[in-house]
């Protein structure tokens, strides 16, 4: 990988947008407040990591954070994982997210038919008020579990922020989750209380989730009470056992249970693609301060905007949007197939809700390049910034974002997980936009590439390690023991005291970055490593192929183990002729070493729910694991191709 190949700058603020810009303005406030001056953002970003406390202390007094007590002190403890952050402090999330008050729209919703609703801030905590009233009636302490099987709609908002207040725990999964998936996940946490949906629509077309609901009821003993979002089916009666989430009723005024920074906010979950997945326990404290940093500073975003991400319940990327509150924004929730009824169907909506900053995927953005989605027709007037993560993001999708949607637009791509349910890398206002890089190492975030021996290395590809702790890295793993030992398998197990994220990374001089993908997904061919980001750029670069996965079987003992599946677009010939260009691009955009030992031309690619590619179950499988130990299926979004790998692919290796 040759790491010192700069993209093309795009775009470059104007003077005017950088004085305006929101870390512009935090600059000033730390030259007047703290007597401390930055000639450029990586001098900010390095004071940050310097001074990680001072940072911290700063962003909570910028913020002005409600606390019922002060902290004692910023952090305590010397080595990751054995730290507290704001000990001493208590407050509460929600109180945070309801602080706007009036007529002015807190939530815009469109669901996939058309369906629309708009909720004020006086509309959201009055329904966080009912719904809390209903959840105290039920005996729901702190500390207990709220899981919720729902869509991206705005009940799902008013229920989790109304849980919150209460200083109890969230959790969701989206309704395209299959029973058994579901119930993977909120098992091993025990919900008191399930709040459910009856059915939602997908690609145009209806899914009835109601058996699904009764077999979570089954499967999870300790619910008590099932509360019922009717979606779908609302002229039809509710089951036995089920509460209609409208008739919930309650005179309770709105209120806030200050807890403890360290109380658990919420559980996410790893992706689950192989074994039970993770279930992350993050913070009332953590999070609220992570994510006022991250979207100030880093999206830009604050009471004027109206902000986007196409996300499900089941993908940290909600939690964001729905922490866009915090800051005062507008959010937009949309329901449904975000390429239904035609690929640009994101772009359409973010004309029609005036949306300021829209996030999407390099999945998304992949599939209109591919499809050529020309969206310069519509009126994106008020589209300021587009955001990006999931995966890389390609120099090509870069430069179409800038062709087909607006010359004049903040390109942000960003990495980072649900792990810590935000970015360590990612975009800042007052930086140019280079193809294929990322503008910069977040603020608090000492992100850096370690060798194999563990020294930080620039201008050359490590693996992405975070030698600081964060304030959103979780505070355990539900069910783990009191030495925490399944977290610090999960991140600690190659630097002692260093959070190991798991991808490659290389970092610039400038403190610019670029990601190549999962490390553990990592192609070694003679020694030379590579990501598999950089195998996808060369081969769907071609307007024939759709999609791609590849996985390096040679150090298993395969002897031809590169392995390369492709889909091709619809009526374009899967032959050897193409197999051949297929290999010759790779030869002469790579090396001769990283020419796929076979390439097998299949109907998709295996992809989590989320959208991303499952390269280390694909990897497993193919290397003799059982289907049922390789994937989770529930957790797939084309859990039919499991068979055909099975069948026409696997026999094929070795």
């Amino acid at each position: 990988m040759d790491g010192l190949e700069r993209g093309r700058v795009l775009w470059t603020p104007s003077p005017n947008q950088i004085e305006k810009a929101k870390v512009t303005q935090f600059e000033e406030w730390l030259r007047v407040h703290k007597n401390l001056t930055f000639s450029q953002y990586q001098d900010l970003w390095q004071w940050s990591v310097d001074h990680l406390e001072e940072f911290w202390a700063a962003v909570w007094e910028y913020f002005g954070v409600l606390s019922k007590t002060p902290f004692s002190k910023i952090l305590e403890g010397t080595q990751m994982p054995d730290i507290q952050w704001f000990p001493g402090a208590y407050l509460n999330y929600a109180e945070h997210s309801l602080r706007r008050q009036g007529e002015e729209p807190a939530i815009f919703y469109e669901a996939e038919n058309g369906d629309q609703l708009t909720w004020s801030w006086d509309q959201l905590r009055t329904e966080v008020s009912r719904i809390r009233g209903a959840l105290k009636a039920m005996d729901v302490r702190v500390g207990d579990r709220v899981a919720g099987y729902l869509p991206n709609i705005p009940q799902t908002v008013a229920a989790f922020l109304a849980c919150a207040s209460l200083g109890a725990i969230w959790s969701s999964c989206s309704p395209d989750f299959g029973s058994q998936a579901v119930l993977d996940r909120f098992q091993q946490i025990e919900p008191k209380i399930l709040f459910a949906v009856d059915g939602y629509r997908y690609n145009g077309k209806v899914h009835d989730r109601r058996a699904v609901v009764r077999a979570l009821q089954t499967g999870l003993p300790t619910v008590t009470h099932t509360i019922m979002v009717r979606q779908t089916f609302r002229d039809q009666s509710l089951d036995h056992g089920l509460e209609d989430y409208d008739l919930l009723e309650s005179s309770e005024p709105l209120d806030f249970e200050a807890v403890e920074a360290s109380n658990p906010l919420w559980i996410l979950y790893s992706s689950g693609t192989t074994g039970l997945p993770k279930p992350i326990v993050q913070g009332h404290g953590g999070i609220l301060l992570t994510h006022l940093a991250a979207l100030t500073f880093h999206l830009d975003l604050g009471p004027d905007d109206r902000f986007m991400w196409f996300t499900t319940t089941g993908w940290m990327m909600w939690n964001i949007v729905v922490s866009g509150l915090l800051v005062g924004a507008s959010i937009v929730l949309y329901d449904g197939n975000p390429a239904y009824p035609q690929v640009g169907r994101l772009w359409q909506i973010a004309s029609e809700k005036r949306i300021t900053f829209l996030g999407t995927s390099a999945a998304y953005i992949g599939l209109c390049q591919k499809q050529e989605v020309d969206v310069r027709s519509l009126d994106l007037s008020m589209l300021r910034a587009v955001g990006s993560t999931g995966s890389p993001l390609t120099p090509e999708m870069f430069e179409w974002v800038y062709q087909k949607v607006s010359t004049d637009l903040w390109l942000t791509s960003l990495s980072g997980g649900t792990d810590i349910c935000s970015a360590v890398v990612g975009g800042v206002p007052t930086l140019p936009v280079r193809s294929g890089e990322i503008q910069c190492r977040y603020l608090g975030a000492q992100v850096e590439a370690f060798d194999e021996e563990g020294h930080a290395v620039y201008n050359a590809v490590g693996e992405l390690v975070i030698t600081q702790p964060l304030p959103s890295m979780p505070l355990f793993l539900w069910g783990d023991d009191a030495a925490k030992t399944r977290y610090r398998a999960s991140y600690f197990d190659m630097f002692a005291g260093v959070w190991r994220h798991g991808d490659w990374i290389l970092v610039h001089d400038d403190g610019s970055v670029v990601i190549y993908g999962r490390s553990d997904a990592t192609i070694n061919r003679g020694g030379i490593r590579m990501g598999t980001s950089e195998f996808y750029r060369v081969v769907e670069d071609d307007d024939r192929i759709l999609d791609s996965l590849v996985v390096d079987l040679s150090a298993m003992g395969i002897a031809k183990g590169l392995i390369l599946m492709v889909v091709v677009r619809p009526g374009e010939q899967a032959n050897e002729s193409l197999a051949g260009e297929i290999t010759r691009r790779l030869r002469d955009a790579l090396s001769p070493r990283h020419v796929p030992d076979r390439i097998f031309f299949v109907p998709a690619i295996p992809k989590t729910l989320n959208g991303k590619k499952m390269e280390i179950p694909v990897k497993k499988l193919l290397l003799g694991a059982e289907p049922q130990v390789a994937f989770n299926p529930g957790a797939m979004e084309n859990p039919s191709i499991i068979t055909y790998l099975v069948e026409q692919v696997r026999p094929q290796i070795g």
